[in-house]
């Protein structure tokens, strides 16, 4: 029985390879009275020492969503506080359209029938209004390879069509969803309904549009690029746009040369056919453009931020201005200077933070369609006193198309701080300052590569953390910020040191792996978990993966939602009138111990589910 690859957590393996080097700190009482000393959230300390009371445990919102908050639990469905109720709206395989068929629970389906169903693992999603209708766009990060394939002997891809099943539930799903006294449900036949997929066209924009690295076989113009696939975070634009982001492309591709193929130093960094194999899904089976021994320069065209319009009406857009890298999330705002500013995280461990400034600014009356096609690349640099600088790619001396199409070397020349993961950046719709959620590191403390520093302070960190960030002038688009953390998840049942967690973290709130981050239109920061569900040693009383709201000005934490077993809570969206939260459940029964959402002995799948208030009112 081979090993579910349901995450990549344990795939991306550590890379010491061009790694920039940072200073070390061998005593974590010098951490900790740093931390304790320099760092604040709002106008409460950062101190380890005494941490915030554990009650009350009654969350308060400004927009006067109050909810008391709900217990750890390991059990198998969607616990959410009282005066509350839960919807699933959609899940994997669902039909888009009258004719198409429900899941086989014992085939799983086919090629045919899944590209006229939901995709498979929900992630980052959102909404927008496309000529009065409600439009629901969510990406399809992956495929549960020991689910979908259930019924083959090797619960893996076996037949031609198995292969271009599981790749047709990659990409992302769009549909028109209509809420009714009876609840949201999906409008199939809608004109709106579609899935984009790994063969769907896309045009290549932005600097490295026509480079040779993007050149191939089937498209000498290095502009033309099928498809698009593991599509984690998101993020929207003022002009109407979805951006979906594409995170670990890696492993779809193998060679046909086995053991003799040799990785470059390029094709290591972004962990492309190690070893010759890919992670189970056998692409190259059917489409030889993921044989990396014919076709090289493939995996370049992958990797990037990409455009939708949930209209239809555009061609999907891959933005090479934004770089290549194991996009998370892509957060923009416009700046200050009326420019705009996309924040992006790498998701792998010593992997780096990004800012990209457009070239043009921002005019709410004009076309800005073409925004995001041209500005700078930027990588962060944390300094242990608190403060922090973005460095332009440029400054590495790379051609420009190779600084974007290896964006993580070109980060590594520049001298960017190595991150623990750094997954969905949140930017605070009430005052200029950014976070971003560090997810885990078990690698940070290797002198080699990755030393601790104050921004990432603790040796092989189990927990992960969340820092902060405040732009000089209140301006995204400037030089320079001041940075603090507003978090260190832990356990303060197991540790009384920095694994404990930071102040604001008591018994009442624990938990760990921050990923999803998002704030509503009130500014209430939503955290979303990717952790350890164990329920037992470090992670004792921590309970499934999780959904909590931050109070950025106090630093409190309240837990919201308790996700089913074996899950990942990801994705977090809003209804246009903002009284329904439509929070996504990835990978339930990971492990195989769960059978939500429908229960009995039915197959779990992922799905997103409605939150909605019993009086009516707003959800944050």
């Amino acid at each position: 029985m081979t090993k579910p690859i349901t995450t990549f957590d344990n795939c991306d393996e550590f890379n010491a390879r061009n790694r920039n080097q940072e200073p070390e700190f061998d005593d974590i009482l010098e951490r900790r009275s740093f931390l304790k000393g320099t760092l604040s959230f709002g106008a409460s300390a950062f101190v380890l020492a005494a941490g915030l009371p554990t009650g009350p445990t009654l969350a308060s919102t400004r927009s006067g969503l109050t909810f008391k908050a709900v217990t750890a639990n390991s059990d198998d469905t969607i616990t959410i506080p009282e005066g509350f109720n839960a919807q699933v709206v959609v899940r994997w395989a669902d039909p888009l359209y009258s004719d198409a068929p429900g899941l086989n629970q014992e085939t799983f389906g086919s090629a045919a029938t899944q590209a006229l169903a939901v995709g498979d693992n929900n992630d980052g999603m959102d909404t927008f209004t496309v000529n009065g209708r409600t439009v629901l766009v969510f990406n399809n990060e992956f495929a549960n390879i020991q689910t979908m394939f259930g019924n083959r002997l090797t619960q893996s891809p076996e037949t031609d069509d198995d292969v271009n099943k599981g790749k047709a539930a990659h990409g992302l799903t769009i549909v028109e969803l209509k809420e009714t006294n009876k609840g949201w449900h999906v409008v199939k036949d809608s004109p709106l309904n579609r899935r984009i997929t790994p063969d769907t066209e896309f045009c290549a924009v932005g600097p490295a549009a026509c480079s040779d690295l993007l050149k191939t076989t089937r498209d000498q113009s290095g502009t033309k690029i099928l498809g698009t696939f593991n599509n984690c975070g998101n993020g929207r634009t003022p002009w109407g746009t979805y951006l979906s982001c594409e995170e670990n492309i890696n492993g779809y591709f193998s060679s046909s040369l086995g053991e003799e193929f040799h990785q470059s130093i390029q094709e290591e960094r972004y962990g492309i056919a190690k070893h010759g194999k890919d992670w189970g899904y056998k692409w190259a089976q059917t489409d030889a453009r993921f044989d990396v021994s014919t076709e090289p320069h493939e995996p370049n065209r992958h990797g990037w931020v990409v455009e939708i319009d949930p209209s239809g009406q555009r061609t999907p857009k891959k933005l090479t201005a934004l770089g290549r890298l194991k996009h998370e999330n892509a957060e923009l705002v416009i700046a200050a200077n009326g420019h705009v500013v996309v924040y992006l995280g790498d998701d792998e461990r010593g992997e780096f933070l990004y800012r990209f400034v457009s070239r043009d600014q921002y005019h709410p009356n004009k076309d800005n369609a073409e925004l995001l096609h041209d500005g700078e690349l930027f990588a962060a640099k944390f300094h242990d006193d608190g403060t922090g600088e973005w460095i332009s790619l440029k400054e590495a001396g790379m051609p420009d198309d190779e600084a974007l199409i290896f964006a993580r070397l070109a980060a590594s020349k520049v001298g960017a701080t190595t991150m623990d993961r750094p997954e969905w950046v949140a930017v605070n719709p009430s005052k200029a300052e950014a976070y971003v959620s560090l997810t885990n590191n078990k690698y940070r403390g290797d002198k080699a590569s990755q030393p601790l520093n104050m921004a990432n302070p603790r040796k092989k960190n189990p927990y992960g953390h969340i820092l902060r960030w405040t732009p000089q002038n209140k301006n995204h688009a400037a030089s320079t910020f001041t940075w603090d953390i507003f978090l260190l998840a832990g356990n303060p049942t197991q540790h009384t040191n920095l694994f404990g967690g930071s102040s604001n973290i008591n018994t009442d709130n624990m938990f760990n792996s921050p990923d999803g981050l998002r704030f509503d239109a009130q500014g209430n920061l939503w955290i979303q978990t990717d952790g350890d569900y164990s329920n037992k040693n470090d992670f004792a009383g921590m309970g499934n993966n999780q959904m909590l709201m931050g109070n950025p000005e106090t630093g409190e934490i309240h837990r919201f939602l308790v996700g089913p077993r074996e899950c990942e809570i990801t994705g977090l969206t809003w209804s246009l009138d903002q009284k329904t939260m439509f929070v996504g459940i990835q990978h339930p029964g990971q492990k195989g111990g769960s059978h939500w959402p429908d229960g009995g002995n039915a197959t779990p799948r992922s799905a997103i589910i409605a939150i909605k208030r019993d009086d009516g009112g707003v959800m944050g």
